[in-house]
């Protein structure tokens, strides 16, 4: 299965995007997901009446989530709780706490690629793009706090817990939260694979300007820094060419130096203006917009070897759009953290260059390359 998750500014138009691209496969015949993760129902008046066979629609309904959540959690804890002499919640008088939307969309992304019905593609009609880049880098980082806070040797200690408590006189974790942390390492596992797979991609909707050039620079140096495959840029909204004249032609004049500056940087999908919102079949079949793309390789931060030319192995982050003045790097033990604009990133370095220290970084061409000369002290030395 293939996955397409669309995102973009807000006001850019990904939802109604996001609906003609899956209307637009399946009438193609892929058996396509359309999967709605936005608190409101935001696809309903975009499909209008809109019945393919082929099409699958779903919304992510957080607030049955969190109940469902909040009813495990419960049970599992129900003997401290009793303890404490604390009465239980009733799932039905409680609302989703922040945070409940986006653990809902997680585990919707990993139950559509769990799922046993055989769908050819799934598109993911995503907040817009700063709230969605946030959604995505969860499940990695999630995993990383669950490994710091409760690492696996930690774990191996079961048997020992109660005895470990006794001695240091405080209370140690109980079974059901080495369960719970195991249970939940392994739903994020299978989203962050997911995202990870090679056919997955991100699309990204804008409106061509100004504005919406600013938006998509950030956005596509987002998807680069938490290595996911950049698929195209649509260009929503596009005004006809033959409308370039009276009070129409500067923002026709807009778009198109808009467009030829993206097209030197990313594949451009232009989506006509239908001087409407688009509603229903006609109007999304009308939009003519992209289908899925062919599945390639993973994004890959490749190291070089140079240490015979210069002493140095070269770590290559491509990095489109980053700015000096907004970089940053921290290394803390074998992870590496990694600042670029508003995004932050902690990465764990490839084996051979945990040996190394770092010898200094450039950008250049929209790649950051970091540079390490190996630890006399831990790497092998030749005879």
């Amino acid at each position: 299965m293939r996955t397409l998750l669309i995102t973009g500014p807000g006001g850019s138009g990904r939802t109604t995007v996001a609906a003609a691209t899956a209307f637009a496969a399946a009438r193609e015949g892929a058996r396509t997901l359309l999967l709605g993760a936005g608190p409101e129902d935001a696809l309903g008046p975009v499909l209008g009446d809109a019945d393919l066979p082929g099409l699958t629609v779903r919304r992510v309904d957080a607030d049955a989530g969190f109940r469902a959540d909040l009813a495990v959690l419960q049970e599992r804890a129900g003997g401290a709780l009793d303890l404490l002499g604390a009465s239980r919640l009733v799932p039905e008088e409680t609302g989703p706490l922040p945070g409940a939307e986006e653990l809902a969309v997680l585990r919707a992304l990993r139950d559509a690629a769990a799922s046993e019905d055989a769908y050819d593609l799934l598109v993911v009609d995503l907040p817009a793009a700063p709230r969605a880049l946030a959604l995505l880098a969860l499940p990695e980082e999630l995993r990383r706090v669950l490994r710091r806070m409760l690492p696996p040797e930690r774990q191996a200690a079961r048997a020992l817990r109660p005895v470990l408590g006794r001695l240091a006189g405080v209370p140690m974790p109980a079974e059901w939260i080495y369960e719970t942390a195991a249970r939940l390492a392994l739903q994020l596992a299978a989203v962050q694979a997911l995202l990870a797979d090679r056919g997955t991609a991100v699309r990204l909707v804008a409106e061509p300007g100004p504005a919406g050039a600013d938006a998509l620079r950030t956005a596509a140096l987002g998807v680069a820094l938490r290595g996911l495959r950049l698929d195209a840029v649509v260009a929503n909204r596009v005004l006809p060419e033959s409308e370039a004249a009276g009070w129409l032609a500067g923002p026709v004049a807009q778009q198109r130096k808009t467009l030829d500056e993206w097209r030197e940087e990313h594949t451009v999908h232009p989506v006509a203006h239908l001087g409407r919102d688009p509603r229903g079949a006609d109007d999304l079949a009308a939009l003519a917009a992209p289908v899925a793309p062919a599945v390639t390789g993973p994004v890959r931060w490749p190291v070089t070897d140079r240490i015979a030319e210069d002493g140095v192995l070269v770590w290559h982050l491509p990095l489109p759009g980053a700015r000096r003045d907004s970089l940053d790097l921290v290394r803390r033990g074998d992870e590496l953290t990694v600042t670029a604009g508003p995004f932050r990133r902690v990465v764990p370095l490839p084996s051979a260059l945990r040996r190394c220290t770092v010898d200094g970084a450039a950008l250049r061409e929209g790649e950051l390359r970091i540079r390490f000369r190996p630890d006399p002290e831990l790497w092998p030395r030749t005879r």
